[in-house]
């Protein structure tokens, strides 16, 4: 994801999800992610993540950091203004704020601190998708090399949880710890995606996903089978996709 000043004739992307379930996600996605950090042992937290710049324990800055980011309009304010002040591209700066001002924090203080604000988030997230998500927000983002404009209410309501699943996701890989998923939560997380996927690119499509996240969508085009989460992370730009499953959706 990548910060631009272009802006695109396109009207800003708004949630695909209903208010009441963005939120219902959000709680336990902050639940669960919490629930993976109080199993990792010592050794967990240094190990490399997909995201190549940081480790378990850095990835947990960033996920703490954005989740202050929500609970608090103050901080999210504080952390946008510190950010753009450091220049380049400012989701770039944003995420390095994070990581680096909880660097200091042990494994137990990061999970204290994430158990204490996970509520106070989705309240937080709440709050402002109901008062300014129909709006714009300033500047554009790129997506699969073309500017686009958002919506508070897209960040609010949905990229803020697709983040916090995907470093699940990552954490796990790192760890080798097993994956929590069921059709309810995670399926909802994976149909959100394929929805927009299929926005994106707005071809016929038949695409089969495995797993307890996945099902079956679509009807004609080109047949893609795989499973559900490694869709997810070749979507994000963590694996390789050709064809239709070269279409970027932002994590």
């Amino acid at each position: 994801m990548t910060a631009t000043h272009a802006h695109p004739k396109a009207p800003p992307r708004r949630s695909l999800l209903g208010r009441d379930t963005a939120m219902r996600l959000a709680a336990t996605e902050y639940g669960r992610y919490l629930d993976q950090l109080r199993t990792l042992d010592e050794a967990d937290w240094a190990r490399p993540t997909d995201c190549t710049r940081w480790d378990v324990r850095a990835m947990a800055g960033h996920c703490l950091g954005m989740a202050e980011f929500a609970a608090s309009l103050r901080s999210m304010v504080r952390q946008n203004v510190v950010a753009s002040r450091r220049g380049g591209v400012v989701i770039d700066a944003l995420t390095d704020l994070q990581v680096q001002e909880h660097r200091q924090l042990t494994p137990a203080q990061l999970i204290a601190r994430y158990a204490d604000v996970a509520a106070r988030a989705v309240r937080g997230r709440r709050r402002r998708s109901a008062l300014i998500g129909r709006l714009p927000m300033p500047g554009a983002e790129t997506i699969g090399g073309a500017p686009e404009r958002w919506t508070f209410g897209y960040v609010f309501e949905t990229i803020l949880t697709r983040d916090t699943w995907m470093h699940r996701v990552d954490t796990a890989r790192a760890t080798g710890r097993d994956l929590v998923l069921t059709p309810d939560h995670d399926g909802a997380i994976v149909a959100d995606v394929v929805a927009e996927w299929a926005g994106r690119h707005g071809q016929p499509y038949t695409l089969t996903l495995t797993g307890p996240a996945g099902a079956r969508w679509g009807t004609g085009g080109p047949e893609l089978e795989l499973d559900a989460i490694e869709f997810c992370r070749v979507l994000s730009g963590r694996g390789h996709g050709e064809g239709l499953l070269g279409v970027e959706v932002p994590f």
